[in-house]
């Protein structure tokens, strides 16, 4: 019976070879996301182990006793944005623990950098960078030690006692706990539950369209199917023998199709490792697949497929005669719509009640989002019958007619080859609402706001006494572009603003804000930006006053120093100048560099965001085009009588865009708009900020989406002129 199967599988003429071409590809495009989704969360735990060894300062005491030490320290530098891992280590002994990718700790004097940041250190002034780095460079940190390839990692070597003044922590082995699993505030890594949840998202916004093609390309030609299995069944094929078939069939195009997506898999690799949607790429080793994810893959999706074409037979399998048993489905009810309204009604709830806790808030939005996304889905058959109905009502012509009325008899097969569209449009569209309103609001700023152009050095108390003014560098005012050096002296009230400045200086620097009037001296934060930390779109500002003397300002001790420039070669010599006068404690940096790390992130999650629709619309478009084909195929002597009763064939494919193209567009607007709702619901909620209009980029995207999808459709519909000629008008 399997022999028979194949050689009726592969003997089937043109329309069985095109179904199982379909299904195979079809199989390979879903095969190979989900290879992708697997990998990515595998490189995800990767990245993240070699992360580890940058947690040292919190790793538990060696258990050898007789282990040799070290000082060791971790900053954050930055250059022209980009962030740069600084490590300093002081050996106390000649066993000293050595962090991976490097054969010996470095002497004083000595430092190992990464191949990224020796690149930048080649190109870039030494004043502006390379003078950060005592010593010389003697070596490149191994892939072992590097979390991405554009990683930006030096290792410097100092004295154990300048080390142990700058504050360095004691240490006698190299921390190898993944951040993930780290409990003991583990400071650098990734977030692999939330990277975990996004890719679950991106995954699932991927493969829901491509099982829908899957699904829209086995049941191509089902019809006709359904009658030659019936046939054998009335000739005495039991419904076994019916089902091996079937399942062979489907078999045969599913490992195809496997065999291709681990191909397909394989060949986009190299690409996916230089997405960086955790802040840095991949190594292209790191998208590996694991023994049990080759075996799930390989062994499920045919084991998938053999379960759908038993569930499409069921009706040849319960009696021969079941095919012609064709009557109009049941109507959807107005319940399906209870889970779209609670998950609204959920969101709307939060509203001034935002949870306190970070569990309880992804607790109360994932599910209002899930409610709602799982309501649009089952509410689509009964939108799709309301909107037929209310075409139906206002038709004035026949095509417009009968396609109104055949989706609102069966508005379950109008839904189902565009319901793979919903997943994706409602993702992206609250993707880019919340990031695009987040981003307005607290994002990056521009390049030329104070934010960006001004760095500030904060002394605190810990890292020891502050200088005094004559002990900060004259040379930073000579810098060419540095437009003012300016100090601010710590408050001596503990109720204020942790420094002072006097009006007279903040209207000399003019670009820090201003005082209320009458007043002497304001209290000011250590950079002078304040609360524009959470609004970057603007320099104003007015600071509070403070009850402090004006000549006494300049006696309290000297809390931060903040240079403001006209250009980043200014700006980053200033920063290197500081660093070196001042190696304790935090380094200089400006606020915009620590609000553009988060928005960096979120920009990337918007370009997956785009990526989910980009890929989601020509494949619905393909679903689509398999669901007119195969209709055509199944209603082609129908159509045939209908022309050689006098309609003409345009008529007729008015008939059939009006059923593809409906449905689509109405799932387009729909799915759009509950996601920007659903994302001004959160937004409120979370932030109490009210949504943005997106981007012309978001609106050019889905356009161009729906005008490929169209534009599939539209390229099956001269099929019904070679389906339905005169000759299809006769019985089989």
């Amino acid at each position: 019976m399997i022999r028979f199967a194949l050689r009726l599988s592969l003997s089937g003429g043109r329309e069985a070879a095109a179904r199982l071409v379909i299904i195979a590809t079809a199989v390979a495009l879903g095969v190979g996301m989900l290879l992708a989704t697997l990998a990515g969360m595998n490189a995800v735990d990767a990245q993240n182990q070699r992360y580890s060894w940058l947690n040292t300062a919190v790793a538990p005491t060696s258990s050898d006793a007789s282990a040799d030490a070290m000082w060791w320290l971790v900053r954050e530098d930055y250059y022209h944005g980009d962030s740069i891992g600084r490590v300093e280590v002081a050996a106390l002994g000649p066993d000293a623990p050595v962090p991976p990718g490097i054969p010996r700790l470095p002497g004083p004097g000595e430092f190992y950098v990464s191949p990224a940041l020796g690149e930048l250190l080649d190109s870039a002034p030494a004043a502006e960078l390379g003078d950060r780095f005592p010593g010389r460079e003697v070596g490149t940190i191994g892939r072992a030690g590097l979390p991405s390839p554009d990683s930006l990692l030096v290792v410097v070597g100092r004295a154990p006692a300048e080390l142990e003044r700058l504050g360095a922590q004691w240490v006698s082995q190299i921390m190898t706990t993944s951040p993930s699993d780290c409990s003991k505030g583990c400071f650098v890594g990734i977030n692999r539950d939330g990277m975990a949840l996004v890719l679950s998202v991106v995954a699932a916004a991927l493969l829901f369209p491509v099982l829908i093609f899957i699904g829209t390309a086995t049941r191509l030609a089902a019809t006709r199917r359904e009658q030659r299995f019936a046939a054998m069944r009335l000739v005495g094929a039991t419904p076994r023998q019916i089902s091996v078939i079937s399942a062979v069939e489907s078999t045969m195009a599913a490992t195809v199709g496997t065999v291709a997506g681990f191909g397909l898999f394989l060949a986009v690799r190299p690409g996916l490792a230089g997405i960086p949607f955790t802040g840095e790429p991949f190594f292209t080793a790191d998208l590996s697949l694991t023994a049990v994810d080759v075996l799930l893959v390989a062994l499920g999706i045919p084991l998938g497929a053999v379960v759908a074409s038993w569930l499409a037979l069921r009706r040849v399998q319960i009696s021969p005669l079941g095919v012609s048993r064709r009557v109009t489905p049941k109507p959807p009810r107005v319940w399906r719509l209870v889970p779209l309204v609670v998950g609204l009604a959920e969101l709307t709830y939060f509203i001034g009640r935002r949870p306190p806790t970070t569990n309880g808030q992804l607790a109360a939005y994932l599910s209002g989002f899930l409610l709602i996304l799982t309501g649009l889905l089952l509410a689509g058959p009964w939108l799709t019958m309301i909107a037929a109905r209310l075409l139906a009502g206002r038709a004035g012509r026949p095509a417009t007619l009968i396609a109104a009325r055949r989706l609102s008899d069966n508005p379950q097969a109008g839904f189902r080859s565009v319901s793979g569209l919903i997943v994706a449009l409602f993702v992206t569209s609250v993707a880019t609402g919340t990031i695009t309103t987040y981003v307005a609001n607290r994002g990056e700023p521009r390049t030329d706001s104070i934010a960006a152009t001004s760095l500030s050095k904060w002394f605190r108390p810990e890292d020891g006494p502050p200088p005094t003014a004559d002990q900060i560098p004259a040379e930073l005012a000579t810098i060419p572009g540095v437009r003012s050096v300016a100090l601010v002296h710590r408050n001596p009230d503990p109720d204020g603003w942790g420094g002072v400045i006097t009006c007279a200086e903040l209207d000399r620097l003019a670009v820090y804000g201003s005082c209320p009037t009458g007043t002497q001296v304001v209290a000011v934060t250590d950079d002078l930006i304040g609360l524009r930390a959470f609004d970057l779109t603007n320099d104003t500002y007015v600071w509070e006053a403070a009850d402090v003397d004006p000549a006494e300002v300049d006696r309290q001790p000297i809390l931060s120093v903040v240079v403001n420039t006209t250009n980043r070669s200014a700006f980053e010599r200033a920063r290197t100048i500081l660093i070196d006068t001042f190696p304790a404690g935090r380094f200089p940096i400006s606020t915009a560099e620590w609000e553009s790390t988060s928005a960096r992130l979120l920009r990337q999650f918007q370009q997956l965001a785009n990526v989910v629709m980009l890929a989601s619309l020509p494949i619905a478009g393909c679903s689509l085009a398999v669901s007119v084909a195969g209709g055509l195929s199944d209603r082609k002597r129908p159509f045939s009588m209908l022309r050689l009763t006098g309609v003409r064939l345009r008529t007729l494919r008015r008939v059939v865009a009006l059923e593809t193209v409906a449905p689509l567009l109405l799932v387009a607007v729909v799915a759009s708009g509950m996601g920007f709702l659903a994302a001004h619901l959160f937004l409120r909620a979370q932030l109490g900020y009210t949504l943005l209009a997106p981007h012309l980029s978001y609106y050019v995207l889905v356009v161009g989406g729906l005008a490929v999808s169209l534009g599939i459709i539209a390229s099956t519909l001269p099929l019904l002129r070679r389906l339905t000629g005169p000759e299809a008008a006769r019985n089989e």
